[in-house]
């Protein structure tokens, strides 16, 4: 069914990774049903929120495959932040961490790896119209569930949208403070198992350094670092799995779970994620050094409220003035729109 509201995006090639997520489906993990939701909630707020949106509202995922994709019949408003990726709309390079644009019909926009971050974020000022599985749209693609048909987004979907009544926004840039989280730390409390280990395997743990191995997902990132022992082996009885939380198997190298974690496992927890650094950690691309920082429950509370606080403030969009374009948009410009003869 349609309405004088109804607009779709036409994906026009898609990389392997992009999904549609919302924050998540909670609620069910005692029956074996992750949440899945996004790897960077904070990048994925600061989306949806700079469009007006609830912070949590559906949302495009995008990984460094990249997406192409076109509006069609109304148009439609977007905001991209997350990854310093490259941004293109007709070909003219915007500025790449977040910017707000409206896509009139037929307008193409691109996003492509950049300079840095794994992982970004594309809300629409809207709703898309797709069926909710148990109250989410989120793309859990290892079971099949939510997002389209429970798969990834490829070349060829159209999503539907019902389009906010409002006027066209103007090309703006998203400021946005707290998604500058360079690589590095990543704090984390320690447990619920951090004593199947000594303390010289703790403080091995935590100087590293480590780096996010090719064997990287939205289910698990495993790390290449040293090679931590257990002092009391390695099993435990299965019990629940928060994202971010770290096991750490018998072979010693660890294994963070993310967004499309298992329900349960029997490994040994040497420590968790710290919620407001869960971004930052899936933002880190592989091969680029980390270490961790011990944190006190206390502290991992006060940061919590701290970015909460910062998204209660809202989100800046600054409007673009000719002057703040890249030199690279305004090569892509026509800036020419006659000759006159000398004579």
């Amino acid at each position: 069914m349609t309405s004088d509201r109804s607009a779709s995006l036409r994906i026009i090639s898609a990389g392997p990774g992009a999904t549609l997520q919302d924050a998540g489906r909670h609620g069910y993990l005692r029956y074996g049903i992750t949440a899945a939701g996004p790897m960077d909630a904070l990048a994925h707020a600061t989306a949806n929120l700079a469009l007006g949106n609830a912070p949590g509202a559906t949302a495009i995922e995008v990984s460094i495959g990249g997406i192409e994709l076109a509006a069609e019949s109304l148009p439609v408003m977007i905001a991209v932040a997350g990854g310093e990726f490259a941004i293109s709309l007709d070909d003219r390079p915007l500025p790449a961490g977040g910017v707000v644009a409206t896509l009139e019909p037929g307008a193409v926009l691109k996003v492509r790896a950049g300079q840095s971050g794994a992982w970004c974020y594309l809300a629409v000022a809207g709703e898309f119209m797709l069926p909710q599985v148990l109250g989410s749209h989120a793309t859990h693609a290892r079971t099949g569930v939510g997002g389209i048909d429970g798969r990834a987004i490829r070349a060829g979907d159209r999503l539907p949208i019902e389009v906010t009544r409002r006027s066209a926004l103007p090309l703006g840039r998203i400021v946005a403070p707290w998604l500058d989280r360079p690589p590095g730390i990543v704090r984390v409390v320690l447990g619920p198992q951090d004593d199947f280990f000594d303390q010289q395997q703790i403080e091995a743990f935590r100087d590293g350094p480590w780096t996010v191995s090719p064997r990287a997902d939205r289910m698990a990132f495993y790390l290449d670092g040293p090679t931590l022992t257990h002092a009391r082996g390695y099993n435990i009885v299965s019990d629940g799995i928060a994202m971010g939380a770290i096991q750490v198997p018998g072979n010693g190298r660890p294994i963070v779970l993310m967004a499309d974690r298992q329900s349960t496992g029997g490994y040994p927890k040497i420590a968790t994620v710290i919620g407001p650094d869960l971004g930052r950690l899936a933002q880190t691309r592989g091969g680029t050094p980390f270490r961790f920082e011990i944190v006190s429950v206390e502290e991992a509370v006060a940061a919590r409220r701290a970015e909460a606080a910062s998204l209660a403030e809202g989100v800046v969009v600054e409007p673009m003035l000719r002057s703040e374009f890249s030199p690279e948009f305004l090569l892509g410009l026509n800036l020419i729109d006659g000759v006159v003869a000398g004579d």
